[in-house]
């Protein structure tokens, strides 16, 4: 095998091309890691990987170095203010210069869409997608499998309803084309404006109530600022047509869970009462994110 087809196999850009069988890998040694009994190990030791991020995050980048410093990897954090990397060739300098460094791997989240594919044809270590623009966020994704997984037990058959801005959403994408994968059905629930439309070939928008009957209820942070046209007057009248009420969530499958890539705007997408319920797994994913970016790191640098 090349050294090119080697390299192109450790990036993780998106979850659109991983098979069956990557996903459920990866999947697979997440539940090894999530299990592990010592807390920091040295299966890293002596690598160096940098978390490049050129769009703001918390949970996401704790959630990396938590995992790089679990295997034992030297973490190097740059971050920038959206500002002051408005051009794809800043970006693409930073990385090249960490390259030149003697990094093992990058970790990187930015605004552009399409660039770290351009950026992962250029530079000679893997790279792990932390989030671009509205394009994919395939560790999101995977965390989110996992968490439907240890639940459910399996992830063929089930329905996923995702609700909310669909339209911005890179996490709605990265989870259509990996539950797709491995075999569950994914539907759609937005208003018109937040909808898109390329992707309704893959998964029907269905109503308000049909996604109530889902097996999984997945809502997702609305950003209402982000819509011209005010689609909505107000935060409330956006939660009394498309959040996920109390009174709503009495009409859900006894067996069915909730979940939400977080932030949470509570009381928007979702009543604050329900985001620590029983039925509610937000919490969890979360704490999923360490195991799954762990796998994820460790399959960049085997």
């Amino acid at each position: 095998m090349s050294s090119v087809k080697i390299q192109t196999e450790k990036h993780l850009l998106g979850t659109k091309h991983l098979s069956a069988q990557e996903l459920t890998n990866i999947l697979d040694r997440a539940a090894y890691w999530e299990q592990h009994p010592v807390k920091v190990s040295n299966h890293l030791q002596g690598r160096f990987v940098a978390n490049m991020f050129f769009e703001n995050s918390t949970r996401t980048r704790f959630s990396f170095e938590v995992a790089e410093k679990r295997l034992g990897a030297e973490v190097l954090n740059f971050s920038a203010a959206v500002s002051s990397v408005e051009k794809g060739e800043s970006i693409y300098d930073t990385v090249k210069t960490l390259e030149s460094m003697g990094i093992d791997a990058g970790v990187i989240r930015m605004k552009p869409n399409g660039l770290l594919a351009q950026l992962a044809e250029k530079v000679k270590v893997p790279l792990i997608n932390a989030g671009d623009g509205n394009n994919e966020h395939p560790t999101q994704a995977l965390l989110d499998l996992y968490t439907m997984r240890k639940h459910f037990g399996h992830l063929s058959g089930l329905h996923v309803a995702i609700i909310g801005d669909i339209l911005h959403s890179r996490v709605a994408r990265s989870n259509l084309w990996a539950l797709r994968s491995l075999g569950a059905k994914v539907s759609f629930c937005a208003p018109s404006g937040m909808q898109a439309p390329e992707l309704a070939e893959y998964a029907p928008y269905i109503s308000m109530d049909e996604a109530l009957k889902a097996d999984v209820v997945m809502m997702l942070r609305v950003q209402l600022e982000r819509h011209e046209g005010a689609l909505f007057s107000s935060a409330a009248d956006y939660r009394a047509a498309y959040g996920l009420t109390v009174e709503r969530s009495e009409r859900m499958a006894r067996h069915a869970i909730i979940m939400h890539p977080a932030p949470v705007n509570r009381n928007v997408e979702i009543d604050d009462e329900l985001v620590e319920c029983p039925k509610s797994k937000i919490f969890e994913q979360m704490g999923h994110g360490v195991p799954i970016r762990m796998a994820v790191i460790e399959r960049a640098l085997s």
